[in-house]
């Protein structure tokens, strides 16, 4: 068995989704303050962050779109881990993506769309305008039964249709989808199972998960 991790890190000041803050990572105690407390004895740090739930590589749930949804405290398990995953393959460009697939291999899977657009990560270019799912490939995964849709760029959407087609088709088909995946290239196409499990938040839409593949 192996394990693949397919997220982004998380860094305190680093560049959050366009319009959103920056997260804040710090601590109410570190361990030179804490030392007091224990007499010396041990030391210990406590960690704070506050941040938009957006950030990093991270779950919507159907309370994001929808205020009847589920929100991440609803959601099962059974939708976020350990599912059967299959990845497929579309160009790294600005444009809408299709998936070359029959409708039976994506049932009751996480399927994930590997472009390569998260080499950019880290730079302005990641942000530039990138894929987004094409309204054929949202009628192929709601028609398939596809449980899970993550890709490895920065919105399922395009960002300048307000209506937002793939959140509010994906979402209120109860499909979950994971943004800013990374390193699908190291995935084979199929024989993995995927897991993006985020916090039980009350009304939480949308948070950070570390997302992985178990080979």
């Amino acid at each position: 068995m192996g394990l693949v991790d397919l997220s982004h890190p998380i860094e305190d000041g680093m560049q959050a989704y366009p319009g959103l803050p920056a997260p804040k990572i710090g601590c109410v105690l570190n361990h030179e303050e804490s030392r007091a407390r224990y007499e010396g004895k041990a030391e210990f740090h406590l960690g704070k962050v506050e941040m938009a739930c957006n950030v990093g590589t991270y779950l919507d749930s159907p309370f994001h779109r929808y205020p009847d949804g589920a929100d991440l405290s609803r959601v099962p398990l059974e939708s976020m881990a350990g599912l059967p995953g299959i990845v497929i393959d579309a160009a790294a460009s600005a444009g809408p993506v299709s998936l070359e697939c029959a409708e039976s291999e994506l049932r009751g899977r996480a399927v994930l769309v590997r472009t390569g657009w998260d080499r950019r990560w880290g730079g302005p270019s990641y942000w530039e305008p990138g894929p987004f799912l094409s309204e054929r490939a949202i009628d192929l995964l709601i028609r398939s039964g596809a449980v899970l849709a993550g890709v490895d760029f920065w919105n399922v959407d395009d960002t300048t249709d307000l209506a937002r087609p793939a959140h509010t088709r994906l979402l209120g088909a109860g499909i979950l989808i994971v943004e800013h995946l990374a390193n699908l290239g190291a995935l084979p196409r199929t024989g993995f199972r995927f897991y993006a499990v985020p916090p039980p938040l009350v009304r939480g839409a949308s948070f950070p998960v570390r997302a992985f593949a178990e080979m």
